[in-house]
């Protein structure tokens, strides 16, 4: 995520502290990940009806609904992508199994793991608004056709470029309502309202240029270009401990806490071989508690390419060496 030389936190440290561990409704909106599909997302009875919504958050679903769907898929996006990320950590971004706060209570606290999962929120709602926006299903926008003549590269801008400037802005409205409904005076909602900045200004430091080549027979006599945004993996990789802010340690995660969402590493595979990676069994165990065993795996194997245009592999059952944490 971007670098941000400078953090605008204006309240006292003291006054940061205090709000450290103040609960916070501001990530409940994940809970719409949740809702079945055929669910309705827009009009004034549905809206009041989804959980985890705060009034502020009901209030932008009930004047701009067509968007809402894509408020979904984000929710669903920044599920996955923070189990993805954090696949081999302690915390593993586990869900709650029940309630509107998905990860439970670890984002009730203002930890790093809560800086994370809001850059990654507000950056989801900005990337899943923006491709609605491409692909023309959205009334109120479409591709952003603001990018025209031609670049210093000597292209020539065309083409649908993505509507980020939209998708950003919706973010904005949608995902710090939260934060400006409680005030600017306290520590957490400035920490969650620069996190959520840092998510968004990742997307547009990471755009991307596309181009197609216009002349005879191939060559490139004219080159058209518009901007995409970059894959939504790429936001979630590019983290820096300097673009987010906390103002809580995290707590160690080793051991199982119901009441805070926290499922320990009991019984969590981990690698044997290695001792300072992150899924080191040492660093995922917290200790040396693990224990090795055997099991059977089926892999795909002997892979022959087919013409045309298939691959063909066998099924080979191997023995491995499978690693997990003492319960």
């Amino acid at each position: 995520m971007p670098t941000v030389s400078a953090v605008n936190l204006t309240a006292p440290i003291l006054l940061l502290l205090l709000w450290a561990t103040h609960p916070t409704m501001a990530t409940n909106w994940l809970s719409l990940a949740r809702l079945p599909r055929s669910r309705p997302m827009s009009g004034s009875a549905p809206c009041a009806r989804l959980r985890g919504l705060t009034p502020g958050q009901v209030g932008v679903c009930r004047a701009r609904g067509e968007v809402m769907e894509s408020v979904r898929k984000a929710a669903e996006m920044v599920i996955e992508e923070c189990q993805h990320q954090f696949r081999n950590r302690r915390w593993n971004c586990s869900t709650a199994p029940r309630g509107i706060n998905v990860f439970g209570r670890v984002m009730n606290q203002g930890t790093r793991e809560a800086a994370f999962v809001h850059a990654l929120s507000s950056a989801a709602v900005a990337v899943a608004v923006t491709r609605a926006c491409t692909r023309g299903e959205l009334e109120r926008c479409g591709c952003d056709r603001k990018v025209r003549g031609v670049s210093p590269e000597g292209f020539q801008w065309s083409g649908c470029s993505d509507n980020l400037s939209y998708g950003v802005a919706f973010s904005q409205t949608f995902v710090d309502e939260p934060e400006r409904a409680k005030g600017l005076s306290a520590g957490r909602p400035l920490m969650n309202l620069h996190n959520n900045e840092a998510g968004r200004k990742a997307i547009l430091h990471n755009m991307q240029v596309e181009c197609k080549c216009h002349g005879v027979s191939g060559s490139c006599e004219l080159r058209t270009c518009w901007k995409v945004m970059p894959p939504f993996r790429r936001v979630g990789q590019t983290p820096a401990a300097r673009d987010l802010v906390y103002l809580a340690p995290s707590p160690d995660f080793c051991h199982l806490d119901p009441d805070n969402g926290i499922p320990g590493t009991a019984g969590r595979r981990c690698n044997g071989t290695s001792r300072l990676a992150p899924d080191g069994c040492e660093l995922v165990c917290c200790g040396p508690g693990y224990r090795a065993g055997r099991a059977e795996v089926v892999q795909r194997c002997s892979c022959k390419f087919s013409w045309c245009c298939s691959v063909r592999c066998q099924q080979c059952k191997n023995t491995v060496t499978i690693h997990t944490c003492r319960v």
